[in-house]
Formats: C-alpha cells, structure tokens, sequence
C-alpha cells in the first residue's frame, strides 16, 4: 500500500509506517543472526568465529547496498511527495539496473580480493579456511542482497513499509530451517549456513523485485524513460555520500576487526556474538531513523518544514520508546544473550562469554545516545544536508577507529576497544542536533512556485493512480 507521508498526524503516521520497517530489520538480522548462532551451538567456537572473522567484510558490501537504498529512497520520496510521478518512476527504474551493474562488478572484486582481506585481518589459522568459504559463497549472493535492499528502499519510498515485512517474515523462518537442515542433516558446516542464507536471500529479493514491478504498474502515467544518466546524477548526489558513509563505517570496523583478531579466537568469538547483538539494535534504531529520513523527504518535496520539524520530535519519542527496552534487556540478560551463541555448559566456551558480556555492558548505556543521532541524522538526509550529516557520521568513525587502537594500549586489553563506541557516538550526537537546531536543511525545501507547480496533480487522481 503507497502512504502519503504529508498528510495526518505526524506521530501516527510515523508509529504506522515505521513498525512494520521495525519489523522487517529485526527479520532481517535473523540472517546473520541464525548463522551465528547454528555455527555456535552445532558446529563450535571456532565456527562462530569463522562467521564472525568474515562479518567485518561482508559488511562493506552491505554498506554499499545500504547507501544506494538510501540514496534513490530520498529521491523517489521527494518526487513522489511532489506528485511528479513519471520522473519518479525513472528514478525507480534508473535504481533497479545501477544496482544490478554495480553488484555484479562488486562480486568479481570481492572473489579476487577475499583472500588477501581475510589475511589483512589477520584471520588465525585455525579459522581461516572457514572464514574464506563463509565469505565466497556470501559474495556470489551479492546481486540478491543489493536487488532486495533497493526494492525495500523503493516501497519505503513509497510510503510501502508493510510489503518488505511480509517477504522477510517467510525468507528469515526459512532461512533458519535451512541454516539448521544443512548443518546437521548434510554435515555442511560452515559452508551450510552461507548456503542457506544465499538461497532464501535469493528467492526473497525475486518475489520483492516482481511485486515492485506490479505495484508500479498500478500507477499510470504517460511515457517516462526507463534510465538516465541526469536521474542517475540526482540519485548519486545522495547515494554517493551515503554509500562512502557506510562503506567508511564498515572498512573502519576492519580496522577494529583486524585488532580484536590479534587476540586470539576466544575474544573473537566473544566480539562476534556481542557484535550481532549490538547490530542488531543499532540496525533497528537506524530504520526508525530510515523512516524518518523518508518523512522529511516527502514533506520537504511538498515544502512543509514545519511539519518535519513536527515529525522529529515525533521521532524521537517513538525511538526512546524502543530503545529503553532494548537497553534494559540487554543489560539485564547479557550473559544469556551470548549464550544463544555460546553454550555456557561448555566450559571451553567461559572466556568467550565473558568478552561478550563486558562488550554489551560498555556500550548497550550509550543506545539512548545513539538513538537521538540517528533521529536527527533522518532530517539531514531526508532533506539532502548530506555535508553536514556526514561530518558527524566520519567523527564517530575516525574517533572510534581512533581510540579503540589508544585505549586497546593504554589498557593493554581488549576492553579498551569496547570503551571507544561511546566517546564516539557521544561526540557525533552532538554535532547532528546541534546541525539539525541550525535549520540549513530547511533550504531544500522547494519555492512556493515550484510548490504549486506539483501540487497541480489533484488529490483525487493521486488516488485513483494508487488504487
């Protein structure tokens, strides 16, 4: 169903559309989740560490698919928001084939360069052969990972965040009867787990590409390019600073990984488990802030700053309303959390346990934190303040990166690489509200010439074009 953003209560609109996103992130980890957890409990520690030694690299492609979903996300939402509909299935369609083309070129480097990554980060021995399968058979699935990743940011776009929730209920289920069928019916190992994953991923990202077409189809418009290099250009100009936001984010964790690598397979697979917890909510949080992003767009198209200024605040009580749980089971329960992962009856498996615990314990306080950046990253990006919300996403990197190989020495351990994830989101927090309070990004928003412009499509055949 296509929702108009810029109309209605802005904190119903936002619980409306934003849970079932909520929904389809949490669905989503269950991937990598279920992965780690199989490798865990069916095959060993040193598994887990396997799917975790490879995690840090996979998450570069995922950045970059996560870029692009942004980027034609906020162009399509403020076409859309303009009633511009032709240019916004050019946008759509311009989308769908870069994407192909750039997941097709990523999967040739990443076959070329995966072992000399896995050596970069110096993967121990005893894991690496593991950690290399895991990696290759991942790679070869990239084109389902970035097609399903830019239909879900072409529904969210269109105001759609239920459609992306349906697939990934029935993709994640099937992925953890396969994770479990593959390893101990077939004995696959670590190689079942990345299978499973690329076959439900594929079969998922098919479905959500053909419903995609047919819901566009509903639209009728008149003749409208298939590809252009200027929709190409305009996507770009977000996507691009996305894009190198995420993947700088994941080739800093490299950087992290490649240190807590140093400390052998226990805190590897401490940090792996914590690590997936840790993705877990802050993915969750960020799709809130996704949500946001796609508001902003909407209503900036449509040039009414006001009421994004209402939806931030709308934001945040929505994020603080799922965030304070998350903290509070996390801290609670944290030593049964990694033993999802871990087996605590193993007690081969205590030291691990214990690196994952003190992981959580350090940085599961500083979700709030966290949490408020994001909402106020959501208005910079939806609005096209792509300066701005970079610079307070680098400073989080560069200091994390930064401090976890200071403190790592000061400290001589690796809880000292724990100790960076909150100084730097501390410090980025900051400067995003404090960009937000500034109110430059109010300077997209169109003239009101170009406002009644858009607004010559009337309401009534808006939806009849939606039906």
């Amino acid at each position: 169903m296509i929702t108009d953003l810029t109309k209605g209560s802005p904190s119903k609109v936002l619980w409306k559309f934003s849970i079932p996103m909520l929904l389809s992130v949490v669905f989503q980890q269950m991937y990598n989740i279920a992965d780690s957890v199989v490798a865990g409990n069916f095959v060993g520690k040193n598994a887990l560490a396997a799917v975790g030694a490879s995690y840090p690299v996979t998450m570069i492609f995922m950045a970059v698919a996560t870029g692009a979903n942004i980027g034609c996300s906020v162009v399509i939402s403020q076409l859309f928001g303009a009633r511009k509909l032709e240019k916004m299935k050019t946008a759509v369609f311009t989308s769908l084939f870069s994407v192909v083309g750039i997941s097709v070129l990523l999967s040739g480097l990443g076959f070329l360069f995966s072992s000399a990554l896995m050596t970069l980060l110096q993967t121990p021995d005893v894991i690496f052969g593991d950690a290399q399968l895991y990696l290759n058979i991942y790679i070869g699935g990239l084109v389902f990972l970035f097609l399903y990743n830019i239909c879900t940011g072409i529904f969210t776009a269109l105001g759609d965040s239920r459609t992306p929730l349906f697939f990934l209920i029935a993709s994640s289920v099937s992925n953890i009867f396969m994770d479990i069928l593959f390893v101990t019916a077939f004995q696959m190992g670590v190689g079942g787990v990345a299978w499973a994953t690329f076959l439900c991923q594929g079969v998922c990202s098919l479905l959500a590409l053909f419903c995609l077409l047919r819901r566009l189809s509903r639209l009728e418009t008149g003749q409208f390019p298939r590809f252009e290099w200027a929709m190409l250009g305009r996507i770009g100009r977000i996507a691009v600073p996305s894009i190198l936001q995420q993947s700088f984010i994941s080739v800093g964790n490299l950087f992290i990984q490649g240190l807590v690598n140093s400390y052998g397979p226990d805190v590897i697979a401490g940090y792996s488990a914590a690590t997936k917890l840790n993705t877990f909510a802050v993915t969750g949080f960020t799709t809130l802030g996704n949500g946001i992003s796609s508001f902003t767009a909407q209503n900036i198209g449509a040039g009414d700053t006001k009421r994004v200024k209402k939806g931030f605040r709308a934001g945040l009580v929505m994020m603080l309303c799922v965030v304070i749980p998350i903290v509070a089971v996390l801290l609670l329960f944290s030593s049964a959390m990694i033993g999802l992962f871990l087996p605590s009856g193993d007690a081969d498996n205590l030291n691990a346990i214990a690196v994952g615990v003190d992981f959580l314990r350090v940085v599961v306080p500083f979700y709030i934190v966290v949490a408020v950046k994001l909402i106020a990253d959501g208005v910079l990006r939806g609005s096209g303040s792509m300066k701005e919300f970079m610079a307070a996403t680098f400073t989080d990197l560069v200091l994390r990166v930064v401090l976890s190989y200071v403190l790592a020495w000061a400290l001589g351990s690796a809880f000292g690489i724990w100790l960076s994830w909150p100084i730097g989101w501390s410090v980025a927090a900051v400067m995003s509200v404090a960009f937000y309070a500034a109110g430059h990004w109010k300077r997209n928003a169109p003239q009101p010439a170009e406002q009644a412009a858009g607004e010559e499509l009337t309401a009534v055949m808006l939806e009849e074009e939606m039906e």
